[in-house]
């Protein structure tokens, strides 16, 4: 009820806060229903136990309740694209926690109260042998356990922090590995086109088919694995003009997107599916991008997004081609393009020596090119009611071909004319089909994709910023470098993340030295917290996932 008031719905992220809320809620159960336990194993009637049981660990309760909200609290404000979606785990937590504290209180004390009243005079076969057997595990196991750890405490604080060194080492040093967020199996895969501009329709309707035949392939490699023969592409789509990575339009791009048999069905990962497809694809010479991925982009961002920044755009291309090559050695890497095409050819006239000595400077010939293939508006007559404008432009025969410049001639101030080829040089090349500045400098960003399984985006990104950037910076002295994507969104969403942590910490020692009246034993409750990283690492490498943002707030 209270999550529809604040506008929350049931989904992976508030699932995860509701099963730590179960957690923790339990822990408040079981130390009421124990202390209430106690109190009637003195002889007292099961309501005054629940009373007087309820009474003595009501304090040290709520001081949980407390820490844990001054933990959590902060973590409600995060940063970034990450802290948007995390920050529904502190609020949904501490949202049931607030409502625990009734069940803990005044609920469960009541339950209590009248569920033992028969247990007052008469105990149960089984709970007598339960209990039993529980009191022969404290007295034989548990309690000799805890009597060697104190006898032998430097041994065994030291082989503690022996662990837990031995546990960090394991996260720095790339055991066990870390990602922004969990991959999820999604249902739709798609292959993104990009062409160079000018393609026509009919080349890229060519590549489009050779697409769309690899799925056959990927078809008879999966649907006989699945459950009574399903297959495992339900639906292809093919849309022209459209690529959401481009960021252009035009008849040289196009998607295939294709729906896939749910992942609750489905046998076999979508990166096997999408590696199958581009295998089977193969390499395509005249394509710039061709892209298998999955649609969505999630919070974390691109797994590798490097934006270099520069005055010179052939210089940024030049870096841009360098980097790539070095990206596209590392095994898992694919994907990798830029946002700095070649456009469509384009005709460059540049001046000769000794043009402006005849009085003709690049505007008059600028003007006098766009009058004859344009079109200029010689006169404009009234006929009645209607105007009608002249334009006088060259024949139709006269500029269909590129050999109309040779031919073309400029009229100078005195009338006389002069043939084209005289006075500019013509050159043929591309210009590129999009500039992209940020803050008024231009820019050009190289992104790419991560297979998970074989390569890991922060061990890439971190060798490539050691070992290859001072060697690109050296190169091209005019070039400045920014990372984004997955690397610039965990460094925001954790540096935002540890400043919560710190004001969680400080908010549970002025929590605890207030119940304890002392500022050295918060400290020694305090020590603990670090040590949970143990059980956090080694349960991650265990069951072989990799550590995730939220895996570090749970």
């Amino acid at each position: 009820f209270m999550m529809s008031v604040l506008g929350l719905t049931i989904n992976m992220i508030t699932m995860v806060a509701l099963l730590i809320a179960t957690g923790l809620l339990m822990d408040d159960a079981i130390v009421i229903s124990e202390n209430i336990a106690t109190h009637l194993r003195k002889g007292k009637d099961a309501f005054q136990a629940a009373i007087d049981g309820t009474r003595e660990v009501s304090p040290g309760v709520f001081s949980s309740f407390l820490t844990t909200i001054a933990v959590f609290a902060p973590l409600a404000f995060l940063s970034g694209n990450m802290g948007k979606v995390l920050q529904f785990i502190p609020m949904v937590l501490i949202l049931v926690l607030f409502i625990s504290l009734i069940e803990a209180f005044l609920i469960l004390p009541h339950h209590l109260a009248h569920s033992l009243k028969h247990h007052e005079t008469e105990i149960s076969n089984f709970r007598q042998r339960f209990d039993s057997l529980l009191d022969q595990f404290r007295e034989q196991t548990l309690g000799p356990a805890i009597d060697f750890a104190i006898h032998q405490r430097y041994w065994f604080i030291g082989s503690v922090f022996a662990l837990f060194i031995i546990s960090v080492g394991m996260l720095a040093g790339g055991v066990l590995k870390f990602q922004a967020f969990p991959d999820i199996e999604g249902d739709t895969i798609e292959a993104r086109l990009l062409l160079p501009q000018g393609t026509p329709l009919w080349r890229t309707q060519l590549i489009v088919e050779r697409i769309t035949n690899a799925l056959d392939v990927v078809d008879k490699e999966f649907t006989p694995l699945q459950h009574q023969q399903q297959k495992i592409l339900q639906n292809v789509q093919v849309q022209y003009n459209t690529n959401l990575d481009s960021g252009e339009s035009g008849p040289h791009i196009a998607t295939i997107t294709v729906d896939l048999l749910t992942a609750e069905q489905r046998k076999g990962s979508i990166d096997d599916i999408i590696n199958l497809w581009r295998q089977t694809v193969g390499e395509i010479p005249d394509t710039i991008a061709l892209n298998f991925k999955e649609p969505v982009i999630g919070p974390g961002g691109l797994a590798l997004e490097i934006r270099l920044f520069g005055d010179d755009i052939e210089t940024l291309k030049l870096a841009s081609l360098s980097l790539q090559n070095w990206l596209s050695r590392y095994k898992g890497v694919f994907d990798l393009s830029d946002n700095l095409r070649p456009g469509k050819p384009e005709i460059r006239l540049q001046m000769r020596e000794g043009t402006f000595a005849l009085g003709i400077d690049a505007a008059t010939i600028s003007n006098q090119l766009r009058a004859a293939f344009w079109g200029s508006t010689a006169n404009e007559i009234q006929v009645g009611k209607e105007a009608y404008e002249i334009d006088v432009r060259l024949a139709e025969a006269d500029k269909n071909t590129l050999y109309a410049l040779d031919d073309f001639r400029i009229t100078d101030k005195n009338g006389k004319q002069i043939p084209l080829t005289t006075l500019v040089k013509v050159k043929h090349a591309r210009g590129f089909s999009r500039i992209e500045r940020i803050n008024g400098q231009r820019s050009v960003t190289i992104t790419g994709d991560i297979d998970t399984s074989i390569a890991n985006s922060r061990e890439v990104i971190s060798h490539t910023r050691t070992h290859f950037i001072p060697e690109l910076l050296q190169q091209y002295p005019g070039i400045k470098t920014a990372f984004e994507g997955q690397s610039r969104e965990t460094s925001k969403t954790g540096s935002s993340m540890l400043r919560g942590f710190s004001l969680g910490l400080l908010g549970i020692f002025i929590l605890l030295s207030f119940q304890f009246r002392s500022y050295l034993e918060p400290l020694s409750v305090m020590f603990i917290i670090p040590l949970a990283l143990i059980g956090v690492i080694w349960g991650h490498l265990l069951m072989g996932l990799n550590m995730t943002m939220p895996g570090i707030i749970g």
